[in-house]
């Protein structure tokens, strides 16, 4: 998919209150995902242990932003 789709779905997919923020986080989301894929198809890997103790990094990361 070239990055224009992505945009494209991204914009069609989030609901009609979502914010900008909204959609920075799902693209966010998505590279990550993209990356993530990438390097275990590299044959680079993070050991169980390791991704369990990054896991709350992560989230903080990527969790959507809260609404006022």
């Amino acid at each position: 998919m070239s990055a224009k789709e992505i945009l494209l779905e991204v914009a069609q997919t989030l609901p009609p209150d979502a914010t900008l923020a909204d959609a920075i986080s799902e693209l966010e989301f998505r590279q990550a995902v993209e990356d993530g894929l990438e390097s275990l198809d590299n044959g680079r890997r993070v050991p169980l242990e390791e991704a369990r103790q990054r896991i709350p990094q992560w989230i903080s990361k990527h969790s959507s932003p809260t609404k006022p």
